[in-house]
């Protein structure tokens, strides 16, 4: 019997896109604090809104372009939201103060959370019902691929060659996410997804309620991965451990490209409880054997655990949102998840940074390896124990 086509032009254009947007976010992410600090000179809290106001922006953002969808077709709101995004990369070389830049970074995350909404879409219309999860597995990959590369290559940038090569880098790079943007044709899924009349817009229209339950358990666990991404850094500083640090998310990835052949396939077969619940006990692994890091060995061994684990869950929830909604709320399913998932991140790194600013990184590490089994708990809850009572009336095709 033959397996339905996965990798076709569209899945490969689309992941590709996804990976030149995602790489121009974290270029951003990780010089725009410094660049505030050190050429606007600016407080540390309000280089901080750098990164805050680009996220509020794509979360805000996300459920009205997720009803769009129910509108319009998908490569409509795609290119339009790549346009925004690109075309707001070009505006960097503008402003001399914060506020100019602040304004730009709302602009930027509006064209980043619209067009991180119609990929996300496109790709679970793109991809065959039966090999979804694998699907959905392989194209998260351009996202930890690009989170990998983009804060290497964005700091190479402004420390060697200096501001305005970074700000080039990252136009490049987000027309980039637009030409390969460009190339999807969308056959199927446009057949799929024709423009609908969709019911009036209202607040309670914004989100696709099928998708909360999952959503929020991929917001409670994100708490604890924004306070990998914040702090894995200086706690490998504190450990003497600098020289290995750059190290951490290479192995991540890593792992999580050598595991993605067999976890989305037995997401496929065996459904996402087999998949979520180890990985939820492996992620909490990962996080005590960091918390207890003492060499590089354990430090990196720690990387692949939370890899595989949090890298398995994130496509594994995703998949759920969608497979969980009908096939024209895709849109605002994808949209819904991503605003509540980018809200823990947020929130994260909040309360993580005033937790870490009481007690050291080894007890914050600690806490969050107990943390994450909480979150196996509201998983079976919001999750399993209610799929149970709800039977399968039918398979969405593509």
């Amino acid at each position: 019997m033959n397996k339905p086509k996965l990798w076709t032009k569209d899945f490969i254009s689309v992941s590709l896109s996804n990976f030149f947007l995602f790489l121009t976010f974290y270029i951003l992410l990780v010089t725009l604090p410094t660049y505030a600090l050190d050429e606007l000179h600016s407080s540390a809290s309000v280089a901080g809104l750098m990164t805050t106001v680009f996220l509020l922006s794509a979360i805000i953002s996300r459920p009205l372009a997720g009803q769009w969808l129910e509108r319009a077709s998908n490569k409509k709101v795609l290119l339009s939201a790549l346009i925004i995004f690109s075309a707001a990369s070009l505006l960097y070389f503008i402003p001399k103060t914060v506020g100019g830049f602040l304004v730009i970074r709302l602009l930027h995350g509006v064209g980043f959370g619209m067009a991180t909404t119609a990929v996300g879409t496109i790709v679970a219309n793109i991809i065959p019902a039966s090999r979804r999860g694998e699907g959905m597995g392989y194209f998260v990959m351009s996202t930890n691929m690009a989170m990998v590369l983009g804060p290497f290559v964005g700091l190479m940038a402004i420390q060697q060659w200096g501001p305005n090569t970074l700000f080039i880098l990252s136009v490049i790079v987000a027309f980039g996410s637009l030409i390969t943007g460009l190339i999807v044709k969308l056959n199927h899924s446009e057949q799929l997804d024709q423009p609908k009349a969709a019911s009036a817009f209202s607040f309670k229209n914004l989100f696709e309620t099928s998708a909360i339950p999952i959503s929020i358990v991929g917001s409670f666990l994100a708490i604890v991965y924004s306070a990998l991404l914040s702090f894995v850094s200086i706690y490998a500083n504190e450990i003497h451990l600098a020289s290995v640090s750059s190290l951490f998310f290479v192995v991540y990835a890593m792992v999580l490209l050598l595991s993605r052949p067999f976890t989305g396939k037995w997401l496929d077969l065996y459904g996402p409880n087999v998949i979520s619940y180890p990985s939820i006990l492996l992620f909490s692994i990962g996080m005590f054997v960091l918390s207890q890091s003492s060499g590089a060995v354990t430090f990196l061994i720690s990387a692949g655990m939370i890899g595989l684990g949090w890298g398995t869950l994130f496509p594994t929830f995703q998949t759920i949102a969608i497979q969980d909604a009908e096939p024209r709320k895709r849109g605002l399913a994808t949209a819904t998840f991503l605003s509540i998932y980018d809200t823990g991140i947020a929130l994260g790194s909040f309360v993580v940074g005033l937790l870490a600013a009481k007690i050291d990184y080894s007890s914050l590490y600690f806490m969050c390896s107990f943390y994450i089994l909480i979150g196996a708990v509201l998983y079976y809850f919001l999750h399993t124990k209610k799929q149970a009572s709800v039977p399968k009336l039918k398979k969405q095709e593509n």
